[in-house]
């Protein structure tokens, strides 16, 4: 692809590798971009939404003129699919910190999942992580929380438009979701395994699609580095 046609504008979609931030990943193109293609160093880049470093999946990043897209990229559905880990919950609902509480889960069975599934179709209410980089008196939460400092978050509404059971094998659930822009899995896990009375945390995090852009038309951070050199032969 010739440098212009990534300043006319671009929607790249990349498979974000684990432990990767969003903002790494861009990072990553933008220097790509600047030193094998040869944009300017003050061209315009960014991506549509956020995955967490210890999720994968797709990352759309938008170049140039399609920059002004972000926003309304960011407001499509999104499909995840993951691991829910039943009888423990952690600070960061993942696996970033460790547990720090366990849960009887001898009650648990499959009646019992997919009827908690129905509670969670349609609006909701949902608490974002404490380890969440949502902003809160000019602090990130997750800054408030490593410091140990206790922070009031407010609920917001969300959207669960479909949530599929894909493995039953516990303490592990697979599952698929579609929803609302704001989102957090997280949370869904930790408040999943709280209507079972028990706990919760996610182990694996994929994004799958935004909207009609599908994580299968997608190319790694290496792969696309590879691409740009055939495309400089």
């Amino acid at each position: 692809m010739k440098p212009e046609e990534y300043l006319e504008g671009q929607v790249l979609l990349i498979d974000k590798p684990l432990k990767w931030s969003s903002f790494q990943a861009v990072n990553k193109l933008k220097y790509l971009l600047i030193n094998k293609v040869g944009l300017p160093k003050k061209f315009k880049i960014g991506h549509a939404g956020t995955l967490d470093p210890l999720a994968t999946g797709l990352l759309l990043i938008c170049t140039g003129k399609f920059t002004k897209k972000i926003a309304e990229l960011q407001g499509q559905a999104k499909e995840y699919t993951g691991t829910f880990y039943i009888g423990a919950t952690t600070p960061s609902y993942d696996l970033e910190t460790e547990i720090d509480e366990t849960f009887p889960t001898e009650h648990i069975n499959e009646a019992l999942i997919y009827e908690t599934v129905k509670h969670f179709l349609g609006e909701i209410d949902q608490k974002p992580p404490i380890f969440s980089a949502i902003k809160k008196d000019g602090k990130r939460l997750y800054e408030h929380a490593r410091a140990g400092e206790e922070v009031e978050i407010a609920s917001r509404k969300t959207t669960i438009l479909e949530f599929e059971i894909t493995r039953i094998a516990l303490p592990e659930i697979d599952f698929r979701v579609v929803c609302s822009k704001g989102t957090y899995i997280r949370s869904l896990a930790y408040d999943f395994g709280k209507a079972m009375n028990s706990g919760s945390h996610l182990t694996a995090l994929r994004r799958t699609k935004i909207g009609d852009y599908d994580v299968k038309n997608a190319i790694g951070v290496t792969l696309f580095e590879e691409s740009l050199g055939l495309d400089s032969e």
